[in-house]
């Protein structure tokens, strides 16, 4: 099996735009390709297109042919698309890399994005009711994600004695993380006070609780290390691991709404292939769709105790100097979160880390993490990235 590095990454300006489905692709793909000005589109021999809501927003199936056109590439190993609700970009990068490792391709692109906000804005919050069982969670009013997740922050406070404050802290520090990034939604810092005073959405959960609607693509390049040798003059950095893991669908067969098993096992599995634990990671972006969300990745990615992610956050260590630093660019709370491009995003943060080069540089990173969990906690997806293999 070869090994697969990250040679280019880059997205688009991210929020509510006023622009197409394809003006975005084409954006996220001039962008990664002047990340690394080495490689061109005639250097790519595979695409792999991430993007959930397409035909809904957009009207457009058959979506990575009509990318590959407009970013002037022309693969001759694999052409698709793949969706996985909010770790679609995950998990095109996942496939890319089995490509590449099998030999079937040597370098491939893994672009994702949504174009959410359509002219009618009242239809934004009627698409995300696809995203639950539709005959079953939806029809019981657990379509929309706040209303479940709030259910989730009830019990973990119920359970362990976490804070509205303590959630606040979430929001406040990838607020704060996300001000210098020129490419992410909000660029706006809150205090404790504005964002325990903010409007509720479904209590406990407050505006600066919840992640937004967001427009953009994002777009990443893996290749054999053969090729990324001579495809990049800035240090490299390969995927050591990935898993992805599902247990349930629907609410009534979720084992926890507190512990994320399915999360548990694909971080296991992800660490066994890369050959790292968690107390070896030094900087991670995970699903902060939610602040209630990060606090139990901390817990289940084995960053600390079960029921402890609370006081984590408390006592500053997901922050810069911290344990693990998480959500270095802004997260979800602050980047915004267009379904196919989040996983693509988090992966493009960690290589920066990685390479030393990010706007908030995580001194001395050499090993990342990302993750993303999808629908109803349903399936969580684990992506593992060092500077070195060993």
């Amino acid at each position: 099996m070869r090994n697969v590095c990250v040679i280019a990454g880059g997205q688009c300006q991210w929020g509510v735009r006023q622009a197409t489905e394809r003006d975005l692709f084409q954006e996220a793909g001039k962008a990664c390709f002047e990340d690394n000005k080495i490689i061109t589109n005639k250097d790519i021999d595979g695409l792999i297109v991430g993007s959930a809501f397409t035909e809904r927003c957009s009207f457009q199936t058959h979506l990575a042919p009509l990318v590959a056109e407009h970013l002037g590439i022309k693969p001759k190993n694999i052409c698709a698309r793949v969706e996985l609700l909010c770790a679609t970009g995950s998990t095109g990068i996942i496939m890319a890399a089995a490509l590449i490792k099998s030999g079937e391709a040597d370098v491939v692109m893994v672009i994702g994005g949504e174009k959410l906000y359509t002219p009618q804005r009242w239809e934004v919050n009627y698409t995300a009711l696809a995203a639950s069982d539709h005959d079953f969670d939806t029809g019981m009013g657990l379509g929309l994600p706040p209303p479940a997740f709030a259910a989730v922050a009830k019990q973990h406070m119920k359970l362990y004695g976490t804070t509205e404050e303590q959630l606040a802290m979430v929001s406040i520090k990838n607020r704060r993380n996300g001000l210098n990034n020129s490419k992410g939604q909000y660029k706006e810092e809150i205090t404790l006070e504005v964002a325990m005073n903010a409007r509720a959405i479904v209590r406990p959960l407050k505006l600066f609780d919840c992640c937004p609607v967001t427009d953009g693509a994002a777009a990443i390049i893996l290749a054999a290390e053969e090729k990324a040798k001579y495809l990049t003059d800035k240090p490299l950095v390969y995927f050591r691991g990935s898993a992805q893991a599902s247990l349930h669908n629907m609410s009534a067969n979720m084992p926890s709404w507190t512990t994320w098993e399915a999360l548990k096992i694909a971080a296991q599995q992800a660490y066994n292939k890369a050959r790292v634990t968690p107390q070896d990671i030094d900087v991670a972006q995970t699903h902060d769709c939610f602040t209630i969300s990060e606090i139990i990745e901390y817990e289940d990615l084995g960053f600390c105790q079960k029921g402890e992610g609370g006081w984590f956050i408390e006592e500053g260590k997901s922050d810069f100097g911290g344990q693990v630093p998480v959500n270095t660019d802004g997260g979800l709370l602050s980047s915004g979160h267009p379904f196919g491009a989040t996983g693509i995003r988090q992966g493009i943060e960690i290589i920066r880390q990685l390479r030393g080069d990010a706007v908030r540089q995580v001194e001395g990173a050499r090993i990342g993490l990302t993750h993303n969990l999808s629908g109803l906690m349903a399936a969580h997806t684990v992506l593992i990235y060092g500077r070195d293999l060993e």
